[in-house]
C-alpha cells in the first residue's frame, strides 16, 4: 500500500478514485504518565509520555485507515491528512483520513 499527503503517486496514473478512507482512535495515558507529564510542564522540557501518546495513536489511526483502503482493494491512499484533538485532560482523538485508489504504473 502506498501511502502519501501529496494528490499523486509519482510514477504512476490514478485510474479510479475508490472513496475517502479514515482511521482513528482516542487514547489517554494513565495517571502515572500523568503526573510525571505535569511535573514536566512545571520545569520545561518535552512532555514524552504525551508525545509517545500521540506517535501511538498515529500508528494505530494510519493501519485502520490502510486496513479500510485495502478492503476497498485500493493500491494507494493520497492526499493523507492527520488532526488532533482533545476529548478531555490527558486523552487525545488522532484522525487521518485520504482518498483510496487503484494505480496504473506509467
Amino acid at each position: 500500500m502506498i501511502l502519501t499527503n501529496i494528490d499523486y503517486v509519482p510514477s504512476y496514473e490514478v485510474t479510479e478514485v475508490l472513496d475517502l478512507v479514515k482511521g482513528s482512535t482516542i487514547r489517554a495515558k494513565h495517571v502515572g504518565k500523568d503526573l510525571l507529564a505535569m511535573f514536566r510542564q512545571l520545569v520545561g522540557g518535552e512532555l514524552k509520555e504525551y508525545s509517545e501518546m500521540i506517535n501511538e495513536s498515529r500508528k494505530i489511526s494510519t493501519a485502520k485507515m490502510v486496513a479500510e483502503a485495502e478492503k476497498l482493494g485500493a493500491d494507494a491512499v493520497i492526499n493523507i491528512r492527520f488532526t488532533t484533538s482533545n476529548v478531555m485532560q490527558g486523552a487525545a482523538e488522532i484522525l487521518v483520513y485520504g482518498t483510496a485508489v487503484k494505480l496504473n504504473k506509467k
